[in-house]
């Protein structure tokens, strides 16, 4: 065999190798090879492996991966809309049926906790504030809505005591209206009245009958209904009797105490009550409380401090 031929046979030996080696290394990589193509995917995709542990130890520390964390708010959200029910929607609001002492009432300006402790109310300008004896105006209140109501009065001047506030003046529109249906003709004899012009009167009572006396049917300023812009002395429309002991014996009183309470007003000073409202019986003076209040006080036959749970006034 020629040198030649030799050659060509060694090279086409070294071609069929080279070509052997080729098919087998396409066809079935090395596992080295693929740990080296899966490195190098996860360093484009995610951070270094040494940050790895890290966030393996975050995921197992947060609560909320857990099935029972994520348990524990929906829970909670379950229990909140079935704690509403708990208030009873057929109660009555606070300020239409109270079963305590008004809420309007609060501030003590003596003593504390004593029988005789005075206090502020706190809400003057709710309708149904409690003043008497215990419980004061703040001082130098005055209504900002005093209107003067529609009806006939004992005089004809348009002076502070012919004025009440807008609620309690539309009320007693409606009232005097309803008695005249009934063939009862009433008057108004005094309404609002201010702190200065109730210190003017309560001392010419204290002058004239000496002030034990005079506290048995008038009040100190600042304590006096008439402040509030919600009480009212009425009287026939011929003023007989008007703010005397013999009004009690009238056909108006008697409608009074009949129908009042159905336009939302009360006798404040009830017969046999002084003991508790400081006051001797005047069924002329009348005090708007709203219908509410007023049917239900007249229906239980108390007063407005028993009504309130107040503590009683004494003389």
């Amino acid at each position: 065999m020629s040198r030649t031929v030799k050659i060509v046979i060694l090279f086409i030996a070294v071609i069929a190798i080279g070509w052997g080696i080729g098919k087998y290394t396409s066809s079935s990589p090395s596992a080295s090879q693929e740990e080296g193509a899966s490195a190098g995917a996860g360093n484009e995709l995610q951070a270094p492996p040494v940050a790895q542990p890290e966030a393996s130890s975050e995921a197992s520390a947060v609560p909320v991966a857990t099935p029972e964390a994520t348990a524990a708010p929906q829970q909670t959200e379950a229990a909140e809309p079935t704690a509403a029910p708990t208030v009873k929607p057929s109660e009555p609001a606070p300020t239409v049926k109270p079963t305590t002492k008004p809420a309007a009432t609060a501030k003590p300006s003596g003593g504390s906790g004593s029988a005789d402790a005075e206090l502020t109310a706190a809400e003057p300008d709710s309708v149904t504030v409690m003043v008497n004896k215990q419980y004061k105006l703040p001082e130098g209140y005055k209504p900002a809505d005093l209107v003067y109501p529609d009806v006939p009065f004992i005089f004809s001047e348009k002076i502070e005591k012919r004025m009440m506030r807008k609620t309690a003046a539309a009320a007693l529109e409606k009232m005097f209206a309803g008695a005249k249906s009934d063939g009862v003709h009433l008057a108004g004899v005094s309404a609002y009245r201010s702190e200065k012009t109730q210190t003017t009167l309560f001392n010419n009572y204290v002058k004239r009958d000496g002030e034990e006396k005079a506290r048995t049917y008038s009040a100190v300023p600042g304590h006096s209904e008439h402040q509030t812009g919600l009480a009212i002395d009425v009287s026939g429309s011929d003023g007989k009797c008007a703010a005397e002991s013999c009004f009690g014996g009238t056909k108006e009183a008697g409608w009074l105490a009949d129908h009042a309470a159905e336009y939302g007003f009360i006798i404040r000073y009830p017969e046999g009550k002084q003991s508790i409202t400081g006051y001797k019986y005047e069924p002329w003076h009348i005090r708007y409380v709203g219908i509410d209040i007023a049917e239900d006080i007249v229906a239980r036959g108390v007063t407005l401090e028993e009504y309130y749970d107040a503590v009683p006034v004494s003389n």
